[in-house]
């Protein structure tokens, strides 16, 4: 069940490099006010998304402690970056603030994932 888990933590960080690597890519293009949702960051949040589930049921089932709070949180926080790249994901450019606001919810989401033990 471990080499299980840690697989799937391998692809959950590959979604979660995918997400966070589309939007450095189009960071001078957000200040010049160009940037656009590009199709790597809603791959890598659907990805974060599937692999997230996948991962609390494994630890789950392998009877390990599951941080609901946590794993709530995280999800809400994906769950918004979600909605935010797919609906603008055919724009041609997004606002500053918003495609800001993405890479923050992302950076943020990170963090929580690292630094609440």
């Amino acid at each position: 069940m471990d080499v299980l888990i840690h697989l799937f933590v391998g692809l959950h960080i590959i979604g979660i490099a995918s997400l966070l690597g589309g939007f450095l890519t189009q960071m001078k293009a957000m200040g010049q006010g160009t940037a656009r949702f590009v199709p790597a960051m809603l791959h890598g949040a659907l990805t974060m998304l599937v692999t997230g589930v996948i991962l609390v049921g494994l630890n789950q089932a392998d009877d390990q402690s599951v941080n609901n709070v946590k794993i709530g949180i995280k999800l809400a926080v994906l769950v918004v970056i979600l909605g935010l790249v797919y609906v603008k994901r055919d724009d041609e450019q997004v606002e500053k603030g918003l495609f800001g606001l993405v890479g923050a919810l992302t950076v943020a989401n990170i963090f929580i994932a690292v630094l609440w033990t």
